[in-house]
C-alpha cells in the first residue's frame, strides 16, 4: 500500500483517476491532477515546501521531487514526464516536458514548454532551459532546438501511454 503522510497539518490531495503504486511515498503539502500516475519507490516529499503536479503527469519508478525550506517549491505543469530515477527539487517545469532517466533538476530551475532534459543531465540552481530545447551534459547545456510542435506530440504521446500503463494496475 502506498505511503501517504500528512507533515506539518498539509495532507496531500489527489485528482481523479490516478494511480499509486504500492511502495510509493506522497508526503505532506502536495497536490496532483488527474490522470496522473506514481510508481515504484518514487517519492514525492511535500513536508518543507508545497509541490503543485498538474494533470496526465508520471512520476516514475525510483524518481524523487522535494523542494527547498522557506525557499523553493515545486511546481509541475501538464503532460510531463519524471523519468526513472530523476531528483526534481525546487523549481518550476512548463507542459509537455520530458525530463530523462537519472537527471537532477535543481532549485529555481525553470523549464519551458515542449523542452526536453536529458537522461543524467544535471540542471543547476537558476538555469532558465528554452522553450522547445533539448538540454544535456553535466552540467546541462542546450544541445539543440526542437520544433515546438514535433515535440509537444511526443511527449504526448508518452503521458497518453503512462495513463494506459497505469490503468493495467487497477
Amino acid at each position: 500500500m502506498s505511503l501517504i503522510l500528512t507533515c506539518r497539518g498539509f495532507s496531500p490531495k489527489f485528482g481523479n483517476n490516478i494511480y499509486l503504486a504500492p511502495n510509493c511515498t506522497v508526503v505532506g503539502d502536495v497536490e496532483i491532477g488527474d490522470d496522473c500516475s506514481v510508481w515504484f519507490n518514487a517519492v514525492i516529499r511535500g513536508d518543507v515546501n508545497s509541490i503543485r503536479i498538474g494533470n496526465k503527469v508520471n512520476i516514475q519508478d525510483n524518481a524523487v521531487l522535494h523542494c527547498t525550506f522557506e525557499k523553493t517549491k515545486t511546481i509541475i505543469g501538464n503532460n510531463v514526464s519524471i523519468g526513472h530515477h530523476a531528483l526534481v527539487h525546487g523549481c518550476t517545469i512548463e507542459d509537455n516536458v520530458l525530463i530523462g532517466m537519472g537527471a537532477i533538476v535543481m532549485d529555481n530551475c525553470y523549464i519551458e514548454k515542449n523542452a526536453l532534459i536529458a537522461a543524467g543531465a544535471v540542471v543547476l540552481e537558476n538555469t532558465r532551459v528554452e522553450a522547445g530545447s533539448i538540454y544535456a551534459g553535466v552540467p546541462a547545456k542546450k544541445v539543440k532546438q526542437l520544433d515546438e510542435e514535433t515535440f509537444k506530440d511526443q511527449n504526448e504521446r508518452i503521458a497518453n501511454n503512462y495513463v494506459k500503463y497505469a490503468d493495467w494496475f487497477k
